[in-house]
């Protein structure tokens, strides 16, 4: 028997102006669904972590199955594995303390070199840095890699 829908868990708030492509209900799903089959299998998720299971050493080996299948649904354990360690920490010094771009470790070009603090599009850069909005004639930047 499949048990039958109790919550609705898609409420999520998002800020105004950020359009439903930033975000993918199908992803966030596939990590409840996960979550749930894992109940009726496991059991309780504070039951196993952070005593008995290594969320991080799990979401490791996920990653790593990701890299050599490129089979999605390793993304979703991932993520679900990162939600677990924040909900029940083993490392012994967790805290959540909300960053800033200046602290982040940046993002990575496809060819794995360090990506420059940037928006995607010439016209995000310019509005990112206080130009006019999409437009890139007087902007900050002219051409592709400026």
């Amino acid at each position: 028997m499949i048990p039958q829908p109790i919550m609705d868990l898609t409420g999520f708030r998002v800020t105004k102006g950020v359009p439903p492509s930033e975000f993918c209900k199908q992803f966030v799903q596939g990590m409840v669904d996960r979550m749930a089959m894992s109940f009726f299998k496991y059991g309780r998720v504070a039951d196993a972590y952070p005593k008995k299971v290594d969320a991080i050493a799990s979401l490791e080996r996920r990653l790593a199955m990701y890299k050599q299948t490129g089979n999605g649904d390793w993304l979703m354990d991932v993520a679900n594995f990162a939600m677990i360690e924040f909900m029940h920490p083993r490392h012994p010094d967790f805290h959540f303390r909300p960053t800033d771009s200046h602290e982040s470790p940046g993002r990575a070009n496809v060819d794995g070199t360090d990506r420059e603090q940037g928006a995607n599009t010439l016209g995000h850069e310019n509005v990112r840095r206080g130009g006019s909005n999409m437009v890139t004639t007087g902007g900050f930047y002219k051409n592709e890699g400026d």
